[in-house]
């Protein structure tokens, strides 16, 4: 009986091909573990800059308000809604 070489190759590519394949999916999932991890310390990390952000123009609008500086009130706000229109939040929040 003579040996099937082509048969033989293919199932030991099958094998070794699966095994790859294992070895890359373990090492996918670990990967998209800490990166999960990363991406979640990122977003509270952002979340709180934007609450700091946010409370900080409050606090200097509420300044400026009660300083009764109307002119410099308007070259902040026209900063402001610059940056925010440049960054595109403002055509979220209107749309």
């Amino acid at each position: 009986m003579e040996i099937n070489w082509v048969v033989v190759g293919w199932i030991i590519d099958m094998i070794l091909n699966g095994f790859m394949w294992l070895v890359i999916a373990v090492l996918g999932l670990s990967l998209i573990d800490v990166t999960d991890k990363w991406i979640r310390k990122s977003l509270k990390l952002m979340e709180k800059v934007d609450l700091w952000i946010r409370d900080f123009i409050e606090l200097s609008i509420e300044w400026i308000l009660k300083k009764n500086l109307k002119i410099l009130s308007s070259i902040i706000l026209i900063i402001i809604f610059g940056i925010l229109s440049q960054l595109g939040i403002i055509p979220k929040i209107i749309s």
